[in-house]
């Protein structure tokens, strides 16, 4: 999917809003898909993105994260670490499927299908121009922004 359009797809968000692929034409989008809300590892890189937006709103980029959690697990975990940006509740792994990101895992010693860890960066035409897989958090946000600052 690498330098295609991304197709469109729908996703209800954080804040009572419905997000919409299509509806950003004209901003580049990061989308990030993490695990689990309120895990020590998607707690910081949220942290991480959130303490870096107004970075990327400044270089025209809105963030989303991306989980398979619910809607209200979601608002709780926005709520309690004040995230800046929305994050979409892909229950039905709608944007997973598209994107690729789910995968099989070792947790505990069990085979648990799951998300990986990915960023992926569309531009402003709709397309996708780069994404990062099994990403590690530490320092991933400002790689993220230093790709969108060589746009």
């Amino acid at each position: 999917m690498l330098n295609q359009p991304v197709p469109d797809f729908q996703l209800p968000a954080t804040s009572g809003k419905t997000f919409q692929c299509s509806n950003f034409i004209g901003k580049n989008l990061v989308i990030y898909f993490y695990p689990k809300d309120a895990t020590p590892g998607c707690t910081t890189q949220g942290i991480q993105f959130r303490d870096a937006y107004a970075d990327f709103q400044a270089k025209n980029t809105e963030i989303f994260g991306i989980s398979r959690d619910s809607l209200k697990s979601h608002e709780n975990f926005k709520a309690k670490f004040n995230f800046s940006f929305e994050l979409l509740a892909d229950t039905e792994e709608v944007a997973c499927s598209l994107f690729n990101v789910i995968k099989m895992k070792n947790m505990y010693g069990k085979q648990v299908r799951g998300i990986e860890r990915s960023t992926f960066v569309i531009d402003a035409n709709g397309v996708l121009i780069k994404e990062w897989r099994g990403v590690k958090v530490d320092g991933h946000a400002a790689e993220v922004l230093s790709f969108i600052g060589s746009l």
